[in-house]
């Protein structure tokens, strides 16, 4: 088996101890093929009664713990993880499966579907299949957004982001989607410039990575129209995604 990176996964026999380091993967796999877990990241927070071991941050996590697990797989991604620990791992004769950072909606199922069916040999989950259906078509552009995943400093969605491409799947496009950076960092004054003059018409607030709220980041942008949005929607690309497009799309009616 190869991965997304082009890496070989030596694996003899579909997974039955995995470590996932994603949490988005560590949804879709366990509600996938439940049982099959045996370790997650701290940020692992669904399924909401999942009870495995932790192994720490997705970005940092303790790889001593991953390895004293034995799992026979340990799921990563090339966005999320950094390559000296998986490196590592596989080092220490750890097969690691590293899932691409999709631009689109359509690339994130298409890998989950490869890791689902060929390192646990399963046939494609119900909830893939509808999140597929779902989000085939793109709806018309109805919002012009600025997108913050973080503040102080202001990180807002640049360019072929999975986010970007869920929000303009449901009629909203990105102001930086044709920006040369995947996460500009622009001045507070630049990205209120773009409302002033027009290019936007709605600010989107996640609550992921940095956690808006109605009292934290709309204050900013005086006088914009402005909507709180599950970051788990914008982000995950795993079962949420069904429920992730009746969301966000009440969001441009």
């Amino acid at each position: 088996m190869i991965d997304d990176l082009g890496e070989v996964v030596p694996l003899r026999e579909p997974a039955s101890r995995v470590v996932s380091l994603v949490p988005s993967l560590t949804e879709a796999v366990e509600v996938s093929a439940p049982g099959r877990l045996a370790g997650a990241t701290d940020y692992c927070t669904h399924p909401v009664d999942l009870d495995v071991p932790r192994v720490g941050g997705s970005k940092y996590p303790d790889v001593d713990k991953v390895l004293e697990l034995e799992p026979d797989l340990v799921l990563a991604n090339s966005e999320e993880n950094r390559p000296e620990d998986v490196e590592r791992l596989r080092a220490n004769g750890v097969p690691v499966w590293v899932m691409e950072a999709s631009a689109t909606v359509p690339g994130a199922l298409a890998s989950i579907r490869r890791i689902l069916t060929q390192a646990y040999d399963l046939t494609e989950p119900d909830w893939l299949v509808e999140a597929e259906e779902v989000w085939r078509e793109t709806l018309p552009e109805r919002f012009r957004a600025v997108v913050p995943v973080w503040r102080k400093p202001w990180i807002v969605l640049g360019r072929d982001t999975f986010g970007g491409d869920v929000l303009h799947r449901v009629g909203i496009g990105n102001v930086y989607a044709e920006h040369e950076e995947r996460y500009p960092r622009p001045k507070l004054d630049e990205l209120q410039a773009r409302f002033a003059a027009g290019d936007a018409n709605l600010l989107v607030l996640p609550d992921e990575p940095y956690e808006f709220t109605a009292d934290d980041g709309p204050e900013a942008f005086p006088g914009a129209k402005h909507v709180l949005v599950s970051g788990r929607y914008l982000t995950w690309y795993g079962p949420s995604l069904v429920e992730a497009h009746s969301h966000l799309t009440r969001l441009v009616l």
